[in-house]
């Protein structure tokens, strides 16, 4: 079981790495990754021109149960817009314009992957 629990983990910061390379290519400009607080953890934060973009990633080998995006909950939503809510206060951001974005990748093979951005994916 640890094995399984490693490999997720493996491949997630994997698919994180893709994902601000991806961001990047994209045109934001990322400020911070793996971001914690009380509230929870937030993926990547990032601008793009003077929108905070709050971004979790999704990582899949395969869409058996469904493709990565589709696994956000709404507990999981209200831990990110909580996280990222922290995060504007303590900058003094209150009043900054903000977004929540979500990178799914879904793996084909160890070389074939197809990345998705999804801005707005959801509001709260």
């Amino acid at each position: 079981m640890q094995n399984d629990s490693k490999s997720r983990k493996t491949l997630g910061n994997w698919g994180e790495k893709l994902a601000v390379e991806y961001l990047q290519k994209q045109g934001y400009v990322i400020i911070e990754s793996n971001f914690n607080c009380r509230y929870g953890e937030i993926d990547i934060v990032a601008k793009e021109g003077p929108v905070w973009c709050f971004v979790e990633v999704k990582t899949r080998k395969s869409n058996s149960f469904g493709r990565g995006f589709e696994s956000i909950t709404a507990v999981k939503r209200s831990h990110i817009t909580k996280t990222a809510i922290f995060f504007l206060n303590q900058r003094r951001l209150d009043d900054a314009p903000a977004r929540f974005d979500v990178v799914s990748i879904d793996f084909y093979t160890k070389t074939e992957y197809k990345v998705e951005l999804i801005k707005n994916a959801f509001y709260n």
